[in-house]
């Protein structure tokens, strides 16, 4: 086993998903209040990582889940979901953002599929990343390397919540959280389609 495996992986990992933080901490604010919110976060981010990790360790052994071509379609997932959330907000803007949400019902609450839907698509650019680091290792090198991310992706989540629960933060996030997620959302769709010159942009 290569010695600086460990330390290689935790610096890719953290340069490949340094944006995600942004997105986590409004996931967490979206679902304050909401009961369970943060094991669905969790859950949704663990299951769309996943998702990158088994496309990139498939096409490392030659097997092509998913094209190349078809990568920077990924963006109209965050994009049809930031649309959705935008929607979401315009209808409820007359309650303020500070009111307390049923933590059974009401638009805040972040799904599971949600969050692995949008986790997938801003790391559809990692699988290019990951193939060849993971093509050029060993079998005992590209498993360090998985464990190693999932390791890390908690780290992450903890970080997320950590900035979403900050005073300072959470009032900002309280008061503006509905109207960035939508912006973020969108922003990542539209930056993953002209990216990757999807619909010839």
């Amino acid at each position: 086993m290569n010695p600086g495996i460990i330390g290689q992986a935790a610096g890719l990992f953290a340069v490949t998903n340094i944006d995600d933080i942004v997105v986590l901490a409004l996931f967490f604010a979206q679902g304050a209040g909401h009961r369970h919110a943060g094991r669905t976060i969790a859950a949704g981010q663990y299951l769309g990582f996943a998702a990158i990790l088994a496309v990139a360790v498939a096409a490392a052994f030659g097997a092509t889940f998913l094209p190349e071509a078809a990568i920077p379609y990924l963006g109209l997932l965050p994009l049809g979901l930031g649309i959705k959330a935008a929607v979401q907000a315009w209808r409820h803007r007359g309650r303020g953002g500070d009111e307390e949400q049923d933590p059974e019902s009401g638009p805040g609450g972040p799904r599971i599929l949600e969050v692995a839907a949008v986790t997938f698509a801003n790391g559809g650019d990692n699988i290019g990343v990951y193939v060849p680091v993971f093509a050029t290792a060993g079998p005992g090198d590209m498993t360090v390397a998985v464990v190693v991310f999932l390791v890390l992706l908690a780290v992450w989540i903890a970080a997320g919540r950590y900035f979403a629960t900050r005073p300072v933060i959470a009032r900002a996030l309280s008061r503006w959280g509905h109207v960035l997620l939508p912006v973020v959302l969108i922003g990542i769709g539209v930056l993953i389609l002209v990216d990757g010159g999807a619909f010839g942009l």
